[in-house]
């Protein structure tokens, strides 16, 4: 990414943002109706963040893996409901029960978290918080040992590190604004997404052939109290660590008010500042309902299609296992390989965004997906679903990638951790609806792959929605009219 030339504004500038550069209220000096957009663009490094903070902000998505990949998707949550459980159907309806509540307390949080960051400019200083939190958490997976007494503190570290870091995104999202313009957002995005998947892909590797495979791991890692995973997890929380601390040194600084220096001051009381940031969101939730639906709109079919994505990644594994014979390395393979496509398919979507559009790149995406779908409904040979696998994740990584840049564009800059923190809680509102139709539809037809059925109407839905966000002029107009 940071190699490809910057593109002239006749070529390679995002469509949206040349649309509304063209774009003034009738009657008004351009020169003045663009400077809140300048202002805009200046509070958000219009002059271009130094490339050593790009290049931090992008190593915070590749440490992050660490968690995603390793110890939620393949490795740590998959040892603790069948190899620490008594029973794996327990174990896995015990971590279902943990994952609801974390993602409760998620919704919960989030928004009042982003509105507390905006208003104290901390999102580095949170950041750091809560990946240290989230680092802390998985260093004690190290002591759950294989036995279904260590269960619940398993599932309690899991849960608490699912809080932590999705806590951490609000921050880290709300920092692209910061960082990018709206001709830039689209590549920085997407560099941050495709390095995600390129550290998990790198890491699933190495644990692979150190770790898992061998009879002897490193650090004398064997199946014997678990102590293979155990090890796994404090592999993973290093690496995460480690790939934190750049974004923390780089961040840009932000600046604060006196105003906001004496709010600081006089903060004593977290519950009553959570309640009343709290009730600034309910508010802030009308006034998007009135002024700003098309930021509102992009809430809710964002939240659609992202439970879909989600739920692609949730049940592959299960599929891959159930239907077509995949043991536990070629799972894993299957990871390694998913991270592979997704990643390519992030950073080749960056240049993408920024030459047609997020919203273009959007809506191209879930049409591939709802079509990748097909084969795997239809077809059991494990040819197939490789195939069809590797096609979903080729179009999962830039449906992800281009979400980011379309809220940022939307988005004043001081009210980033705000609409990150909807955004996170949105994403948590709905979380349900990719595994509720996928069991239903697996029972309805009675073969697994019948699922996929389910996920694709939830992809469908996501995109009818996202056809009604407007694009275009839409973006920099929002940003102007809020700001105002």
């Amino acid at each position: 990414m940071s190699a490809t030339p910057r593109p002239s504004p006749a070529s390679g500038e995002s469509r949206e943002a040349r649309e509304s550069d063209s774009t003034t209220a009738p009657g008004s000096d351009p020169a003045t109706a663009s400077a809140p957009a300048a202002a805009a663009h200046e509070s958000a490094g219009a002059s271009g963040a130094p490339k050593r903070t790009i290049v931090s902000w992008a190593l915070w998505d590749w440490g992050s893996a660490a968690f995603n990949a390793v110890i939620v998707t393949f490795v740590f949550a998959p040892y603790l409901t069948s190899g620490v459980a008594a029973d794996s159907a327990g174990g896995s309806s015990a971590l279902g029960l943990v994952t609801g509540i974390a993602g409760l307390i998620i919704a919960i949080l989030a928004p009042a978290t982003g509105i507390r960051a905006d208003r104290g400019g901390r999102h580095r200083l949170w950041l750091g918080v809560n990946s240290g939190l989230v680092v802390a958490c998985m260093l004690g997976m190290f002591f759950i040992k294989d036995s279904p007494e260590f269960l619940w503190p398993g599932l309690l570290l899991l849960g608490l590190a699912n809080v932590f870091f999705e806590l951490a995104e609000v921050f880290y999202n709300g920092m692209l604004t910061r960082i990018s313009t709206p001709t830039t957002a689209g590549r920085i995005s997407g560099l941050g997404w495709g390095l995600g998947y390129f550290g998990g892909l790198v890491l699933l590797m190495l644990l692979l052939v150190t770790v898992i495979q061998p009879e002897v791991g490193l650090f004398g890692a064997t199946d014997e109290d678990g102590l293979r995973y155990r090890v796994v997890a404090v592999a993973a929380a290093v690496w995460f660590g480690v790939f934190a601390i750049p974004i923390l040194i780089f961040a840009p600084r932000e600046a604060v008010s006196p105003a906001e220096a004496r709010e600081r001051e006089s903060m004593f009381s977290f519950v009553t500042r959570w309640a009343a940031d709290f009730r600034h969101l309910i508010r802030r939730i009308v006034a998007l309902f009135k002024t700003d639906r098309e930021t509102l709109k992009f809430l809710a079919a964002s939240a659609v299609f992202r439970d879909g994505l989600a739920t692609i990644f949730a049940f592959a594994g299960v599929i891959a296992a159930g239907s077509y014979g995949f043991d536990g390395s070629e799972i894993i393979l299957l990871g390694v390989a998913a991270n592979l496509v997704a990643g390519v398919g992030a950073l080749s979507a960056g240049w993408f965004d920024d030459r047609f559009g997020a919203k273009t790149v959007i809506v191209v995406g879930l049409v591939c997906l709802i079509a990748g779908a097909v084969p795997i409904i239809v077809s059991g040979d494990k040819t197939v679903f490789w195939i069809a696998a590797m096609w979903l994740c080729l179009f999962v990584g830039p449906v992800q990638s281009a979400s980011r840049p379309f809220l940022t564009r939307i988005t004043p800059p001081e009210r980033a951790g705000e609409n990150f923190g909807l955004y996170a809680t949105t994403g948590r509102a709905v979380s349900f609806l990719g595994p509720l139709l996928f069991a239903a539809f697996i029972a309805l037809f009675g073969f697994q792959r019948a699922g996929a059925i389910g996920i694709m109407l939830v992809l469908a839905a996501g995109l009818v929605l996202m056809l009604f966000v407007r694009g275009g002029a839409a973006l920099r107009e929002n940003v102007e009219h809020v700001r105002g």
